[in-house]
């Protein structure tokens, strides 16, 4: 289990870290949705050490849905795992306060990682179309041979998964870094103290999930920053 001290910050995303992702991303296919709106999983670690950063994580998912609504709008679907084997995913929502509902409805509690049940529930969701899988979360207590296993069914499906490591665990670092390359999706580690570096990394993805790379294309032009070179990147790729 966890045991971690919730007042330390974790170290500031260095711009090698952020450079990796990008090219992590510009490597990935262009999504067309064909005309369907986008639907992508987002899910987190809901275990206690999160807790710091919980209210700021539900305040920053409803922006997912507005800078999509342009496109077709999102659909999202909420999973989190949390105490002693829960796991929970929510029907997929249309609407941005029905996600902010449901998380803030939710407290989390001590357990050990459940990330594997993450993984094995989006290849069972991606039958019926995926077309991403974001996750958040800060430590993993698990088989990593069974989430490499996980992450590369996911791959074969053509679910990227997003993987955004708050703090600087390096079993963490190394296991999501794997999960992200075996879904041919990306990694990027966040830093708590900056929500607006998370928020836009976030919401470029899910314009990503909903439009493809033209929709992030304009998306960065308009949002300029780290969201202006992540679609420049993919723009290239």
């Amino acid at each position: 289990m966890k045991d971690r001290d919730p007042s330390r910050l974790p170290e500031k995303s260095s711009r090698g870290d952020i450079d990796s992702f990008l090219r992590q991303v510009a490597s990935l296919p262009t999504l067309k949705p064909g005309g369907q709106r986008g639907r992508l999983i987002f899910a987190m670690d809901a275990t206690a050490s999160r807790e710091p950063t919980w209210d700021q994580a539900c305040r920053i998912q409803a922006r997912m849905f507005a800078e999509t609504a342009s496109l077709g709008g999102l659909d999202i679907q909420l999973c989190y795992y949390r105490g002693f084997q829960e796991f929970e995913a929510t029907a997929w929502l249309h609407e941005p306060i029905a996600l902010l509902r449901h998380m803030t409805a939710v407290h989390c509690l001590g357990g050990y990682t459940q990330i594997d049940k993450v993984l094995s529930h989006a290849v069972r969701e991606g039958r019926a179309r995926v077309h991403a899988l974001v996750f958040v979360g800060d430590c993993m207590e698990e088989d990593s041979d069974r989430l490499c296993h996980s992450a590369g069914e996911l791959g074969i499906l053509g679910i990227p998964a997003f993987v955004f490591q708050e703090g600087d665990d390096p079993v963490a670092e190394r296991v999501f870094r794997q999960i992200a390359r075996l879904s041919n999706g990306a990694y990027c580690r966040f830093d708590s103290s900056s929500p607006r570096q998370l928020r836009d990394l976030l919401s470029a993805v899910a314009v990503y999930a909903a439009g493809g790379r033209a929709a992030l294309e304009d998306f960065g032009r308009q949002r300029g920053g780290i969201v202006l070179q992540l679609s420049h990147q993919v723009c290239k790729g």
